[in-house]
Order: C-alpha cells, then sequence, then structure tokens
C-alpha cells in the first residue's frame, strides 16, 4: 500500500479536488491511504474566528463560520451537482453545529484554551476529507480514532505503540487493491477521546507515521511544487528539481528555511526506511524528489537555503583559554533562557553563535556579561550550503568565497555531518549571496 498526502493548495477548489480524486483512483491497484490538509485558507479563518469569539465578537466569529461552511457546502455541490448525498449532508450540518458550539463556549469564557482551539481547528479537516470521500465513493476514517496522541494541545507528540495497534485494527482491513481511504492529517485525540493537533507539519507527519504504521511501500506528498529545488525560486529564478535528496540534506536544508518537509516530520519513514516523494499534484508526469536514507550523486553541492534574520553574539573571555566548563557555563545561560543555538564557531578565546532574532538579548547579555564580554551584531541572514559530498570536494570553500568576494562574511561554520557549511551575511545581503553561490557551485539561476 501506499499513502498520499495533499496539502491545503491541492484541494483550495473542486477543479483541484477532482484531481486528487483522479490521482487516488490512479493508485487504486496500490491501495492508496488519502491523508487530507484542510482546504486553503480554511485553518487561518478557523484560527480567526476562535480569536474573533475570544475578544467577545461573536457576530463577526459567527459570520466567519457561515462562510466557511457556505464555502464547503458549495464545494460539495459543485462536486456532486446531482445532489449531495444524505450522509455527507448530515455530517456537514453535524460539523457546523459542534463549531458554532465550539465558538460560542469560547465567546461566553472569553478564553481560548489550546484545548478549545485544537478542536475548533480539527473542523477543516474533517471537512474535507468528508467531502473528498464522497465524491470518490471511498471509505471515510476519523484519525482521531487511529492517531492516538498525548495531551499536548496544539502540538501533541503521537504514542506509537497504540498508533500502531489502531492502524492494523482499524486501516489495514479498508485497505485492499482497487480501493481509497480517506483520513486526515493533523489531527489525533487522547486516549480518553480529546481532541488534538499535531503541530507545525502536522499533516506530514500524520502521513508519515500512517505509512510506518501499516509497512507503506512509499510514501507521497503532493503539494504546488515539483520536488525539492534547488534553491528558493523567488531568490533564484533557476532553481531546478532534485531528483534524489537524502534524509540528512532535507534535515539541513529545512532547517535552515527551504519549503522543504520538516526534518522531524519525516522521521517515522526514515526509521523504517521508506521513500518519500514530493510531487506537483498538477504536474503527476512531471519531475519530482525522492528522499531516501542514501543517496548516489558526483554533485558536490545538492542545494542552497538561507534564514533570517538573526543575531550573532560573540562571547569572549580570557578565562576560556585552557579552561574546562566554559562552554558548559556558557550553554547553561541559553538552556536556562529555552533559546536554541544555531549555529557556533569557535576560536582560542572566543565564541560566536547565533540565535533567532526575537531570542531575549537583555537578559542573555546580563548573564553572560557575569563571566565574559559580549559583542552583538543584528540583522544578519544565515546561508547554507549543503550537499553529502560537500566533505569530499577539495576547493569547495574557495570557490564559495571566491563567488561572494565583495560580500563580507562574518562567520563560518561547517556542520558536524559535514554536509552543511553554513556562513553569515549581513540579511541584505542574503539574497545577493545566494544567487551568486547558486551560479557558481550548482549552476544557472539568473532570470
Amino acid at each position: 500500500m501506499i499513502v498520499m498526502k495533499f496539502g491545503g493548495s491541492s484541494v483550495a477548489d473542486a477543479p483541484c479536488m477532482r484531481e486528487v480524486a483522479a490521482l487516488a483512483a490512479a493508485a487504486h491497484p496500490r491501495s492508496p491511504l488519502v491523508v487530507l490538509s484542510a482546504t486553503a485558507r480554511t485553518t487561518d479563518q478557523l484560527f480567526e474566528a476562535a480569536t474573533r469569539a475570544e475578544g467577545g465578537d461573536l457576530p463577526a466569529a459567527l459570520a466567519l463560520h457561515a462562510s466557511l461552511m457556505g464555502r464547503h457546502r458549495s464545494l460539495a455541490e459543485e462536486l456532486m451537482p446531482a445532489g449531495i448525498p444524505a450522509e455527507l449532508d448530515g455530517a456537514l450540518a453535524d460539523l457546523g453545529a459542534e463549531l458554532d458550539l465550539l465558538l460560542r463556549g469560547v465567546a461566553l469564557l472569553k478564553e481560548l484554551s489550546p484545548r478549545s482551539m485544537d478542536a475548533i481547528a480539527s473542523i477543516g479537516e474533517r471537512l474535507s476529507t468528508r467531502i473528498l470521500a464522497a465524491h470518490m465513493g471511498a471509505a471515510w476514517v476519523d484519525a482521531r480514532t487511529v492517531m492516538r496522541t498525548d495531551a499536548a494541545f496544539g502540538s501533541a507528540r503521537p504514542l506509537v505503540p497504540e498508533l500502531d495497534a489502531l492502524a492494523a485494527s482499524i486501516l489495514s482491513p479498508l485497505l485492499g487493491p482497487g480501493r481509497a481511504v480517506v483520513t486526515q492529517g493533523y489531527i489525533g485525540a487522547t486516549a480518553q477521546g480529546l481532541t488534538t493537533t499535531l503541530g507545525r507539519g502536522g499533516s506530514d507527519f500524520s502521513a508519515a507515521l500512517f505509512g510506518a504504521a501499516l509497512g507503506a511501500e512509499d510514501i507521497q506528498i503532493w503539494t504546488d511544487v515539483e520536488g525539492v529545488l534547488t534553491s528558493d525560486p523567488r531568490v533564484v529564478p533557476g532553481a531546478q528539481p532534485i531528483p534524489e535528496l537524502s534524509f540528512a540534506e532535507a534535515g539541513e536544508l529545512a532547517a535552515f528555511g527551504a519549503k522543504v518537509l520538516h526534518p522531524a516530520t519525516i522521521q517515522p519513514a526514515v526509521d523504517k526506511g521508506i521513500p518519500v516523494t514530493v510531487r506537483h499534484t498538477r504536474r503527476p508526469q512531471g519531475r519530482f524528489t525522492t528522499i531516501t536514507a542514501e543517496v548516489r550523486t558526483g554533485r558536490p553541492v545538492t542545494a542552497l537555503a538561507h534564514r533570517g534574520p538573526v543575531t550573532v553574539l560573540t562571547v569572549a573571555s580570557a578565562r576560556m583559554l585552557n579552561q574546562s566548563g566554559f562552554l558548559a557555563r556558557l550553554f547553561d545561560v541559553f538552556a536556562r533562557h529555552k533559546v536554541s543555538v544555531d549555529l557556533i564557531a569557535t576560536a582560542e578565546v572566543s565564541v560566536s553563535l547565533t540565535v533567532e532574532a526575537d531570542a531575549p538579548l537583555e537578559e542573555l547579555i546580563a548573564d553572560l556579561s557575569a563571566f565574559a564580554t559580549v559583542g552583538v551584531a543584528t540583522d544578519r541572514a544565515i546561508v547554507a550550503i549543503v550537499g553529502e559530498r560537500l566533505k569530499h570536494t577539495p576547493g569547495i570553500t574557495g570557490q564559495a568565497f571566491g563567488a561572494m568576494s565583495d560580500i563580507n562574511v562574518e562567520m563560518i561554520s561547517m556542520g558536524a555531518n559535514e554536509i552543511n557549511l553554513s556562513i553569515v551575511v549581513r540579511a541584505g545581503e542574503a539574497k545577493d549571496a545566494v544567487r551568486r553561490l547558486h551560479a557558481a557551485l550548482i549552476g544557472g539561476g539568473a532570470a
């Protein structure tokens, strides 16, 4: 069997849903489990309605509710012009009533707890999957009966042993050649039946978890791009799809801002050795990217990514020289303030590192100044050069710096796995740096 996950842009309207249905139908011999996101803009609309209700503006919240439900009913009518089946009609009515009740409850209490927000957010996926399943004549499964999670509302963690057992008992009997099953990404439930959501990249995470639980041959992520590109096409117009990408490369690119699957979301596939493909919904025969444990390629550089703004902190102390425990003391400060460090470069008496622009600088500097001097450089950006063969390619650093001969590089860091060479430049020069590096190290990129 295979898993086919479709994001919001892939189910934005009736023509898009027809394409999804056709792709799933073509995959019937492979027993597809179709994992769906909410339709485009729906989750944002649900969050806005919930926020309006919390603020006491119930009329505005209910107006958003009416708009959202009307849009989905119109979608169903367009897909099924002969008439909405009674089962779907009832499901839409029930979901509308549930959302109405939730919004009124939030407005009454003027409180929007993470638990309530998850219940409201789940409506989007439940609407889209009900409509698609009815259009396809496919089995519909409430993911909350399978995706068992803890109670960390907003970013729930899956309970994999329970999930695996539920997938075997609920999903497996429904799957078979010539049959498709439709379910939701992003949502789950606790053992007590409380609705949860999986947080960032939740639908991709759901697809990988379901695929791992069911022993899928392939996990397909269908989106609005032809796979993972060599760079952001808004920065490098000539960026090209990457045929093969390793899990490690995908993780590095995602960490530094590329539009790639978040590495945590595909870890279940990594653990089971299941390939993940990223495909374009409207160009199913076009190019795509396959993400696997290892790739065989001669290319030194796979892709470029950039992220910013970030802040560079340089912590210096003569006491660091030949003194054990300095770095432990340094990182204890960041741990206490719950600040993640992206890059680090060390010298004999100083350490430079990058943090997010919204890090609590005043508190960090105050604590660090107790044992060191602290320099601060704001409005910087990280440019990441990623490739499995970086460490085996002599001269790659020289090529990179040659391409940026008139751009000041303020920090350099090679990742521990040696597949990511990151540099820090002024934020205003990051895009120019990416374009030059793409031309020099990958080729093409000019508009």
